[in-house]
């Protein structure tokens, strides 16, 4: 099956109770560049084409998943570098597993519990 139209632009929002927090690890600890915001809603630039969005679950129609059953995953250049400065800015990232479907990996979870997983291909890129 083909869409009937090409997908210009991809976001991801994350419903929080602790948004001000989420908000915070995102823009601050991650680094994430904010393309909007309102009170209750804040949008990041990830890539050109490619957005995250944290919604004040208390302002929507939707409640927060509790960090249940999301992970977003990055591909990185430099895994041990980020580990470190993930280390120094005082978040507690994962050890950094090796192999783990051909890459290396470590996770971090944002104030909501969900899982943000950056990861560096090892001997080849992903198919994806």
């Amino acid at each position: 099956m083909t869409l009937p139209t090409d997908i210009k632009r991809a976001n991801t929002i994350l419903y929080a109770r602790r948004w001000e927090e989420t908000v915070a690890f995102y823009r601050d600890h991650l680094g994430f560049e904010v393309v909007f915001q309102k009170d209750w809603f804040v949008e990041f630039r990830l890539t050109p084409t490619a957005f995250l969005s944290v919604a004040d679950s208390s302002r929507t129609t939707i409640v927060s998943g509790d960090g249940k059953g999301v992970t977003l995953s990055f591909q990185i250049d430099d895994l041990q570098m980020a580990h470190r400065a993930f280390l120094e800015d005082g978040l507690e990232p994962t050890a950094i597993r090796s192999q783990v479907m051909g890459a290396d990996v470590f996770y971090l979870f944002d104030p909501e519990g969900n899982r943000t997983e950056f990861w560096s291909p090892v001997g080849y890129e992903k198919p994806f």
